[in-house]
């Protein structure tokens, strides 16, 4: 491989704040996180099924008196505990994903009304799945870290010793079975979305994917393994 290419880097939370272009890289961060949040509401709106973690999201606030992005914030923070023992490495994204996220999902539903249209509701979804893969793609690409959901799976996966794509799935069908148990929204989104998204992401990756220069390709993670993409 050539050391020419660009790499996700493994990074600890000050190597990443030092690593340079650091203006750009929290601008696409934060852009990216909040078309994470809107792109989760586009979904909602669409009610043909939610992401895996929304289904379990949109499952839980039937039973507290939450919003969905207020449910999101919780679970993220839930799993940032889950961090301790597997000794991931936090970074400024891992924060502002457990915030930013959610608080843009209530921002877009509080303007975005549901359509009664099949036709605009399957939009909302596709809009959504293919908004997401872009978001993706751009607060990864910022390389300040994981989100909380992302850094739970690349944790099990080191600890355990199984691959990342088998450590998600189960994550997955975990999480969808608890949220369909609380009466979350399951779909053929939720189908499309597990089908698309890491696709989608891996394509856009390269068009935001920050270079880090040297200090990026010591120890990173090449940018072509679609397993590191939601």
């Amino acid at each position: 491989m050539s050391s020419s290419i660009v790499q996700l880097a493994d990074l600890g939370p000050i190597t990443q704040l030092r690593a340079g272009r650091l203006p750009r890289r929290l601008v696409q961060l934060y852009v990216g996180l909040f078309l994470y949040g809107a792109s989760l509401a586009l979904m909602v709106r669409g009610d043909i099924g939610l992401a895996p973690w929304d289904v379990l999201h949109s499952g839980f606030i039937r039973h507290v008196p939450i919003t969905l992005g207020q449910a999101v914030v919780l679970f993220s923070f839930v799993v940032l505990v889950l961090w301790i023992p597997l000794r991931e490495k936090p970074g400024i994204a891992t924060i502002s994903n457990a915030i930013v996220v959610g608080l843009s999902a209530d921002l877009t539903l509080a303007v975005l009304d549901a359509p009664h249209a099949m036709a605009a509701r399957v939009a909302l979804m596709v809009g959504g799945i293919v908004l997401c893969g872009l978001a993706t793609a751009l607060y990864i690409g910022a390389q300040l870290g994981r989100g909380p959901r992302d850094g739970l799976m690349t944790g099990l996966a080191r600890r355990t010793g199984l691959s990342i794509r088998l450590v998600r799935t189960a994550l997955e069908v975990a999480v969808v079975v608890i949220g369909l148990l609380l009466g979350g929204t399951l779909g053929v989104g939720t189908v499309a979305y597990a089908l698309a998204i890491g696709p989608i992401a891996q394509w856009m990756m390269p068009w935001f994917l920050v270079d880090l220069g040297p200090l990026g390709r010591v120890g990173g993670i090449p940018e072509a393994d679609p397993e590191l993409l939601r």
